[in-house]
């Protein structure tokens, strides 16, 4: 009878019932409540499902993210996903599957959209300014401030290079729980800086781009930007990559394997392993609040820098460009091109602003790059 009892006892006790703190409760719950935005509000569920999930599991089971230490090799399944998040290697293949899916022909048809790309940069080095502050240091506070830029990859791609792998986790989630609820953030901030004449305003169809432009954008992007900020070449020479694969019209099996396949199978890895690095013990605490706080405000920050550059050119063509497209200079692809798109919509439905938003998102993805690697060169990363 003795032997039948602590059977049970021990398995009993096995049960993660009895290792849980309240802290996991709660990130269960926050987890539970992301997997509910993803599932039922369909809140750009290819990224915040994985995320959710990762999240759920982690703080059910910790030890599936846990790793030896001591020079051992051994760890949890998601330890390994992780590893290949901080070596820079899932950023850069994203950035390689958002260039083959991405038509880079508004941004070419219209240049001045790098104007507002750049506008919508603005929010990073807010945040940067807002972590110094804080009490974070300058390499601390540069790595939390690419959370202006919606860029998940381009986020865990600095925090790795700028030796901030205990930041990685926090930073990587706030910067993709923002790409997520971009429809939920940025309407408000548009709706109020711009009037509804504004809104209303339809823009001239963009010129034909020739193939020869689309083949060499990508070409002169990667020459242009990488001999400036060597350091950018994982992200920019990728994603140029990408777009080269699917301009030349010479390799559709590489670009329907990185537009599809690939770029999936890296989402669901890189999605699981951020959500991983959210236990209780790492995520509960002040620097994560901070981080978290401070996402939300670059963010907010590069939405209304870009709007309001987009006023200022709306008044410099005298009526010709709509203000809400510069929202979409963030890096959120094509996220905040849709919700340029939708909010235009609202206000006029025979408005159709997407493909002149995309101009705006495609440089914003850039520029995002960019910042990084001016941080990089600013604190003599190589």
């Amino acid at each position: 009878m003795d032997y039948v009892a602590n059977t049970l006892g021990n398995l009993l006790h096995q049960t993660a019932f009895f290792n849980l703190t309240w802290g996991n409760y709660l990130m269960i719950a926050v987890a539970c409540f992301f997997l509910f935005l993803a599932i039922h509000k369909q809140y750009e569920p290819l990224l915040l499902l994985p995320i959710a999930f990762g999240m759920l599991l982690v703080n059910i089971y910790p030890d599936i993210m846990a790793h030896t230490g001591d020079g051992g090799d051994g760890g949890g399944l998601l330890y390994y996903f992780y590893k290949l998040d901080e070596w820079a290697i899932l950023p850069s293949l994203i950035f390689m599957g958002v260039g083959a899916m991405t038509d880079f022909g508004p941004l070419i048809a219209n240049p001045k959209s790098f104007l507002l790309g750049a506008a919508a940069q603005f929010g990073i080095f807010a945040a940067y300014f807002g972590a110094i502050a804080l009490g974070f240091n300058d390499k601390a506070a540069a790595a939390v401030s690419i959370i202006g830029g919606a860029d998940g990859p381009t986020s865990i791609f600095l925090a790795g290079k700028l030796g901030q792998t205990a930041l990685l986790g926090p930073i990587a989630v706030a910067a993709y729980s923002y790409m997520s609820l971009v429809p939920i953030i940025q309407p408000p901030i548009m709706k109020a800086l711009t009037t509804e004449k504004e809104r209303k305003i339809k823009m001239a169809q963009l010129r034909p781009v020739t193939k020869l432009e689309k083949i060499l954008f990508p070409i002169i992007v990667t020459i242009v930007v990488c001999l400036l900020l060597p350091t950018t070449a994982p992200l920019v020479g990728m994603l140029m990559l990408g777009n080269l694969f699917r301009e030349s019209g010479v390799v559709r099996q590489l670009t329907d394997t990185a537009s599809n396949a690939l770029m999936y199978i890296v989402v669901i890895v890189l999605g699981t392993s951020v959500g991983a690095t959210t236990s209780a013990e790492a995520f509960l605490n002040w620097d994560t609040l901070k981080i978290v706080a401070l996402g939300l405000i670059a963010f907010a920050f590069g939405t209304a820098a870009g709007v309001l550059f987009g006023k200022l050119m709306c008044a410099v063509t005298h009526g010709k460009v709509n203000p809400l497209i510069g929202s979409a200079g963030v890096s959120a692809v094509p996220m905040a091109a849709r919700v340029s798109q939708k909010v235009g919509a609202e206000s006029d439905p025979t408005n159709f602003l997407l493909m002149h938003a995309m101009g705006p998102n495609v440089a914003g993805v850039i520029g995002t790059a960019v910042a990084a690697g001016t941080f990089m060169a600013i604190f003599g990363v190589v």
